[in-house]
């Protein structure tokens, strides 16, 4: 911290670069955004069906404008920022030079290309993996794995990468000059010790599933470390001062949980974003499904488990989208939020709707037959738009309950609080529907954007504004309100999910499997 930057008045700029926007903040050490400046993005484009590529530039050109934007709406508060936190989305992989230029454009997490497994899984591994009952889990993840699909379809490329990054290591090489990234956001297809997420010791098969070269990954540090600095390239581009130093955070999920308060396993943090997860914050390593772990927090030496919803409040964009140009049209008129319409609609719908129970799985997870789809049923001629809304935010919560319970299983703790976050957490009615699905109390955080806060939590710590997290996560989140669960919702929602929900899958899988015979969808 710069020596004439007090405490009181020290601002932590974070950098959040989702899926589908790109946020810069400044962070105060009370866990106030005093300012932000949110840069929609294009996710992704496609080059071939179920490909999704960006440009790692038009990442970088997003980043800089979303800065040079706050510094327009802030003015000069340059002289109060002590350092700089980057969190990311996951996964999202970036090849680049021995300077730091791109290869190729960067394979998005949402990516669905596949390699050739058959010529990956040494041969003598093959019986063990089989008689173990996981060749196909293994040969699903060595498929997944974009460095096996470069390999054999860009080897070209492959062999020009100087360094395989992340997003987060490529946009701290690009404000640092640094081949270094957090082990907070070591989540991917790489050769790592999950109980470590150090690099895997040189004798693990996942150097062989994974094949990358050592020398192509990048240096790790732990979260609240110093990455870097800003160098005079960067300050020129971004508006960021040179020297300010760049401190190792997280993926956006492990912030987001950070952010919202969450550092033990009996506050279950659910995510109302595009993916809806369930996750919990614990200190020890617990495999939530056989062989897979846990993922990397954004505190030193600890983890964070998730079960996710794939599409998750996409689902929630995706029908107003399809069925509320009403509202829209409405909301343009009345100078207020299509949202606030919807609220209003569903608030009119009795809790269970009516009888109507959505399955979510518009987008099977990693651990379902991919012929999986979503459902709805129970449908009758008293039923509108305003039941088939509420009915989706139902069905969501309902499956983060489902995950929830397999997550108190295995972490052998119940859950007795939920604290919420996402854009969806900024309706009450979701809200409420969370607390009475759950049946225990749902908190609202101060802001529903944890992962940028998670993130300055990791700054404020590194850089020596508070001594430790428990500190830091004390001093800089909160709760703004709680929903308290209600007797008689819980009570319909109990049966529902119990008797009809639970049982959806298992009872539609069979039609799942014909509808894919039939029509080849999906492939």
């Amino acid at each position: 911290m710069g020596e004439n930057i007090t405490k009181k008045d020290a601002l932590i700029l974070t950098i959040d670069a989702g899926t589908q926007s790109i946020r810069a903040a400044l962070v105060d050490l009370s866990g106030n955004i005093t300012d932000m400046v949110k840069t929609p993005i294009e996710p992704y484009f496609s080059a071939h069906p179920g490909w999704a590529e960006q440009k790692p530039e038009y990442y970088w050109d997003m980043l800089c404008r979303t800065c040079r934007d706050l510094w327009a709406k802030t003015g000069d508060v340059h002289t109060q920022i002590a350092g700089v936190s980057v969190t990311t989305q996951r996964a999202t992989v970036v090849n680049v030079d021995e300077n730091g230029r791109s290869l190729r454009p960067a394979i998005v997490w949402l990516d669905q290309r596949k390699a050739d497994g058959s010529k990956i899984l040494p041969s003598v591994i093959r019986p063990f993996v089989k008689r173990v009952k996981l060749l196909k889990f293994v040969n699903d993840i060595i498929e997944s794995c974009q460095i096996n699909w470069m390999k054999q379809n860009q080897p070209e490329i492959w062999e020009k990468t100087h360094k395989y990054l992340l997003l987060s290591g490529y946009f701290n090489f690009k404000l640092t000059g640094e081949f270094s990234d957090s082990i907070g956001s070591n989540v991917g297809y790489l050769p790592i010790n999950p109980k470590t997420y150090e690099w895997a010791g040189p004798y693990d098969l996942k150097w062989k599933m994974f094949p990358v070269e050592r020398a192509k990954l990048p240096h790790l540090v732990k979260p609240g470390e110093v990455l870097g600095r800003i160098t005079a390239t960067a300050c020129l581009e971004t508006g960021i001062p040179q020297g300010l130093p760049v401190i190792a955070a997280a993926s956006d999920k492990a912030c987001e949980v950070l952010g919202a308060g969450c550092l033990t396993p009996e506050i279950a943090c659910l995510s109302f974003g595009t993916i809806a997860t369930v996750n919990t914050a614990i200190q020890r390593y617990v495999e939530l499904r056989p062989i897979v772990p846990p993922y990397p927090a954004a505190v030193p030496d600890q983890y964070y488990t998730e079960v996710a919803i794939m599409r998750g409040f996409w689902m929630v964009t995706w029908f107003k989208e399809q069925f509320g140009l009403k509202e829209k049209l409405e909301a343009e008129g009345a100078g207020v939020t299509p949202e606030m319409l919807f609220e209003r609609i569903i608030r009119e719908v009795p809790p269970g709707s009516m009888g109507l129970v959505l399955q979510p799985h518009w987008s099977p997870g990693p651990h379902m037959e991919q012929c999986a789809k979503g459902s709805i049923i129970g449908f009758g001629d008293v039923h509108t738009r305003g039941h088939l809304y509420r009915a989706m935010i139902e069905g969501l919560i309902y499956g983060l309950k489902e995950g929830a319970e397999l997550t108190e299983k295995k972490n052998k703790v119940p859950i007795t609080r939920l604290r919420i976050s996402g854009g969806g957490s900024m309706s009450d009615t979701a809200m409420q529907i969370a607390a009475d699905v759950f049946g225990i109390p749902a908190e609202r955080p101060l802001t529903h954007e944890t992962s940028a806060i998670g993130a300055a939590i990791d700054g404020a710590v590194g850089l020596g504004l508070f001594p430790d997290f428990p500190s830091a996560v004390k001093g800089m989140t909160g709760v703004k309100q709680v929903f308290e669960p209600v007797a008689e919702n819980c009570r319909i929602y109990k049966n529902l999910y119990e008797n009809v929900y639970t049982k959806i899958s298992a009872k539609l899988m069979p039609l799942y499997r014909e509808i894919q015979q039939i029509t080849g969808y999906p492939e």
